[in-house]
């Protein structure tokens, strides 16, 4: 089995990551699937795709005891159907990632820096977020602007959000690792204020928040 890592974090969360090594029918054999997810995956045609998928479920095994029933809410944020636990899952080709808490709305999201980030750019960041992109390491710096207003767009569980006007990160020097302030600007002008995490390691980025 390959979990990466498991860590607890202040205030009750735990964040895991799984490294996904193991073939298609590997990570079967280590995950139980509802019938009706073994149905969805049977017309997944890319098998990196079903192999992410199954990755969560192995670490969703590893992480509960009994089955585990996932829902979706209208905008694709999972939930647990036999638990009260919040729960946000987010995954690459290479890692899965699953943030869990027992009571606090909470948001995951992992990037490949693999990945050319320039369209971020365009259609993510307000002019003042532009203003402030590192030179030297610009596809670092659009990478954890991404994961973050991804992690922070997961929480909040709403459509249609405008990532550029409605989520502002403050100004900050992308690191190995560190600590974002943001803001979330609701359509009726209500200001949310939140502090997410974010990692770096193995080539990805992973940005995270609770509460």
């Amino acid at each position: 089995m390959a979990l990466f890592f498991s860590r607890d974090l202040d205030g009750g969360a735990t964040v895991s990551v799984w490294e996904i090594v193991e073939s298609e029918e590997e990570l079967l054999s280590l995950c139980s699937v509802p019938n009706d997810e073994l149905e969805e995956l049977q017309l997944i045609r890319s098998v990196d795709r079903r192999r992410e998928r199954l990755a969560v479920r192995a670490l969703l095994n590893q992480l509960f005891d009994g089955k585990v029933y996932l829902g979706h809410h209208d905008n694709g944020r999972p939930f647990l159907q036999n638990s009260l636990i919040e729960i946000s899952i987010s995954h690459t080709k290479r890692f899965a990632a699953v943030l869990t808490h027992p009571d606090d709305s909470v948001g995951i999201d992992i990037e490949s820096l693999d990945r050319n980030f320039s369209a971020v750019e365009k259609k993510a960041l307000s002019p003042y977020e532009i203003e402030n992109l590192s030179e030297k390491n610009r596809n670092l710096h659009l990478a954890i602007y991404w994961s973050a207003k991804e992690a922070i767009y997961k929480r909040m569980s709403l459509s249609d959000v405008d990532f550029a006007k409605q989520i502002e990160i403050k100004r900050f020097s992308p690191k190995d690792e560190g600590e974002l302030e943001a803001t979330f600007i609701q359509k009726d002008g209500e200001e949310l204020e939140f502090e997410l995490q974010y990692e770096v390691f193995e080539g990805h980025v992973m940005a995270w928040l609770v509460g």
